[in-house]
């Protein structure tokens, strides 16, 4: 199937539809006034009734694809689409959380490495501290 098949589809439909009010109007003269009428009264009701049809947008997936309905839905709809958004939401602070906790507890380690250490932490801040591990004589 092409994609101009539900087109096509229509075409014909529509075709239909209006050789069939050939038709039928075509017997409308030995009618009376009143039985005219009525049919004409039928006739925009279902006009009516198909252009509001018309109006929903509406799109439909092939084999087993989702399909999105903008028309009227249920509360049931409303809550699912919502869900993954709150899922979504609730996993980002979840990992910001676990994420905080680790960084806290990695700097809780090296602060005890330091304070547990044999040198006293302004040692770490002299400038010749540093030339001293460079050169190797930390070992």
């Amino acid at each position: 199937m092409t994609t101009t098949d539900p087109l096509r589809a229509q075409a014909l439909a529509d075709q239909f539809g209006h050789a069939v009010a050939r038709r039928l109007s075509a017997g409308t003269d030995e009618m009376s006034y009143e039985a005219r009428e009525r049919l004409r009264a039928a006739r925009v009701r279902a006009l009516a009734a198909r252009k509001q049809e018309e109006v929903a947008p509406v799109t439909v997936g092939r084999g087993g694809a989702a399909t999105l309905g903008l028309g009227q839905r249920s509360w049931f709809n409303r809550v699912a689409s919502v869900l993954p958004l709150v899922i979504l939401a609730a996993g980002l602070v979840l990992i910001h959380v676990s994420q905080s906790d680790r960084r806290a507890s990695e700097l809780a380690e090296v602060d005890a490495a330091l304070l547990t250490d044999d040198l006293p932490p302004a040692a770490y801040a002299d400038p010749g501290f540093v030339q001293f591990l460079r050169t190797g004589g930390g070992n």
